[in-house]
């Protein structure tokens, strides 16, 4: 890990009350009823809601043997941001348009025990009309292929939040980004704050699947 992620980390630590980090950890999440469009979707134009997640990542939460979950708002990134080397400025500039990051991480024993429940995950995206612009699968042999899924809401050209669902056989990553970004700007967020690292050669101007 890049030494101003190290920084950035402990910046952030020193920054957050327990009561806040407690809070973030344990708010319940907000669903809406089933077969309706639920506040914040693709088609409200709104700000994209961090503390929403599909209820089949509460079910999967359940039977994890590890999770963690947390939220870094704008000021938190920003804290980070300023510990990073100028040889970063990319990286900085797109964290700099960012309203916040959420990230879910589960680890399971013996494996994802429920495929559907993943599926549930991505059909929720669909049914609140975010762009599904990339599947990627990296094969590592016939028990280790990782997944990632990733979805949009646009706002002209530029992303006004995003998705990286990641799932390996042992895991399942879930991270909600929020701001106003351009593609390559995603791009560069790659592997920083518990945002997955995933193939970005179809993410600019990919159609909807």
């Amino acid at each position: 890990m890049k030494t101003w992620m190290l920084l950035g980390v402990a910046v952030l630590s020193g920054g957050m009350t327990g009561a806040a980090l407690h809070a973030q950890q344990t708010a319940p999440r907000e669903h809406p009823p089933a077969g309706t469009v639920p506040q914040g979707s693709a088609a409200d134009q709104g700000p994209v809601p961090l503390n929403w997640t599909p209820p089949a990542l509460d079910v999967l939460s359940r039977q994890a043997a590890v999770k963690n979950s947390f939220t870094l708002d704008r000021d938190m990134l920003a804290a980070a941001a300023s510990v990073m080397p100028d040889s970063d400025a990319q990286e900085k500039q797109a964290i700099g348009k960012l309203d916040g990051i959420s990230v879910h991480i589960l680890r399971f024993a013996n494996g994802v025990p429920d495929e559907a429940a993943v599926n549930a995950i991505r059909e929720a995206y669909h049914l609140r009309g975010w762009k599904h612009v990339v599947t990627t699968t990296e094969r590592g042999g016939p028990v280790h292929d990782d997944k990632t899924d990733i979805w949009v809401v646009m706002d002209g050209i530029n992303i006004r939040g995003a998705v990286v669902l990641m799932q390996t056989p042992k895991s399942l990553t879930l991270a909600t980004v929020a701001g106003n970004l351009s593609p390559v700007d995603l791009l560069h967020l790659r592997g920083h704050f518990g945002i997955p690292r995933f193939d970005g050669d179809s993410l600019d101007g990919a159609p909807a699947r």
